[in-house]
């Protein structure tokens, strides 16, 4: 037999096998893209107060997202998607709880965890913020000048709302620029206000971190602890530290990708239970030694936080007894249809209220007074884990500390190395910078690297007092 008779003969087999490996894909990733839209349209809508057209037309609109079709039903505010006619989703909005995509579970189901009173829901303080200073409240002192050009400082924050000719696009939705304490800087694009809850992304593990901590300084957590999951008890695993797990350096197993079906996105827009999921994950490397940034890791610890508590307190305790605490009276933080918080990836929370997360860790975990984390676990989450060979991670917040030995190599060269901040998908980022005294909230749905983030900070850094 010829090769040219073997390759004819062969085609049809060739083809037959193209087919159900492309077949096999597309099973595989319609739930995702149709999950993935009709969950952050929910959120958009109902926790955002976006309407459909602008977040279909923004949100969704780049490939393959943009090949499913998306709405909105008032009537039992859920968003719906489909490609094609397949793999539909729906995902439903509650009181309190923001948005979950139906996962592994009847709605009636997921509906009823509220309706039975399985879920306490946090009580807000009965405040006017717009009546109260800031930074607890609204209310600017605007005699405050810090002998700052002001006019200066608004060029360099409108210059990071232009658009760049072609793409990428910078859509950059606020800027809040924080000095010494008080706002020195602020604008909101086109839709946006002061009063908009903004998408989190995964500026949510910043927050995890926090809850953690807080945990910790009432001693009902600890850093240096093996991690408590059932499933781990009686193989390797169970060697895994919460340390291992704030720093990212489990050794578990995952795929933290975005362009198709991987643990991240299963896990997001499949799973009913998160934490679960990623804990299945079976070790790769030897515990406390490889870094590797993994979403599952930190629904992991959301998993552990839970279990601090009933769901009486669960659900109240990190609002009232923290968030609430620092003004942060717009988050919301969505649980998975397991009823755990998304910690990795779901919050939603205007620009103002991100600035006071991060002033919370500028002053070292002290609010009003009141002491909310230790300087000691401020300190321990800006130090960077030993795997992280560039010092760009330390517990769930990144870092501009740079190579040891060789500092200049770092994320942002023109920025001072204490710099650390929260970082979610699309520019979403909660700039802290002690040795300036300053806090900087840029939320955005940025595609690629539209806006230089090294030159607007060091922009504004140019402007403060030296």
């Amino acid at each position: 037999m010829t090769v040219r008779t073997f390759l004819k003969k062969s085609i049809p087999y060739i083809i037959a096998i193209v087919l159900l490996l492309v077949g096999y894909y597309i099973k595989l990733a319609l739930p995702i893209i149709s999950g993935y839209g009709a969950k952050n349209l929910c959120s958009c809508v109902y926790v955002g107060g976006r309407t459909p057209q602008s977040v279909i037309d923004n949100e969704l609109s780049g490939f393959p997202i943009s090949m499913a079709k998306f709405r909105v039903d008032n009537s039992d505010s859920s968003a719906h998607g489909s490609v094609f006619g397949l793999s539909p989703r729906k995902a439903i909005y509650r009181k309190g709880l923001g948005c979950t995509l139906i996962s592994q579970i009847d709605e009636a189901e997921l509906r009823s965890q509220v309706t039975s009173q399985k879920i306490k829901l946090a009580t807000k303080p009965e405040i006017n913020q717009d009546t109260i200073a800031w930074p607890m409240g609204n209310k600017l002192n605007d005699s405050i000048s810090f002998g700052i050009d002001r006019n200066a400082l608004n060029t360099v924050i409108n210059k990071a709302f232009e658009e760049p000719s072609g793409k990428p696009k910078r859509r950059t939705r606020a800027i809040v620029v924080v000095y010494d304490g008080q706002i020195i800087g602020e604008k909101y694009g086109d839709e946006f206000d002061m009063n908009s809850p903004q998408m989190g992304w995964s500026m949510t593990k910043s927050l995890t971190n926090a809850m953690f901590g807080h945990l910790e300084l009432e001693g009902k957590l600890k850093r240096q602890n093996n991690a408590a999951i059932w499933e781990w008890r009686q193989d390797e695993r169970k060697n895994i530290t919460m340390d291992d797990l704030l720093h990212m350096s489990s050794g578990l197993g995952w795929n933290e990708n975005y362009s198709g079906p991987s643990s991240a996105t299963n896990m997001l827009f499949k799973s009913r239970f998160m934490g679960m999921y990623a804990a299945d994950n079976k070790l790769k490397y030897k515990p406390g030694e490889v870094f590797y940034y993994s979403s599952g890791t930190t629904n992991i610890i959301s998993r552990l936080i839970r279990q601090v508590y009933n769901d009486d307190k669960y659900y109240r305790f990190a609002y009232e007894e923290l968030f609430y605490k620092i003004g942060m009276l717009t988050l919301v933080m969505e649980p998975d249809a397991g009823g755990t918080f998304v910690g990795s990836s779901y919050s939603y929370a205007t620009a103002r209220d991100w600035a006071r997360f991060g002033l919370l860790y500028l002053n070292k975990g002290v609010w009003n007074g009141e002491r909310l984390l230790t300087e000691q676990w401020v300190t321990y989450s800006t130090t960077p884990t030993i795997g992280a060979k560039r010092g760009e991670y330390g517990a769930h917040f990144w870092l501009n500390a740079g190579e040891a030995g060789n500092r200049a190599n770092r994320i942002y060269p023109d920025v001072p190395t204490d710099l650390y901040w929260a970082d979610g998908f699309e520019g979403q980022n909660v700039f802290i910078l002690p040795s300036k005294k300053l806090v900087v909230v840029k939320l955005s749905q940025t595609t690629g690297d539209a806006l230089d983030d090294n030159q607007f900070l060091k922009d504004i850094i140019a402007l403060l007092p030296q």
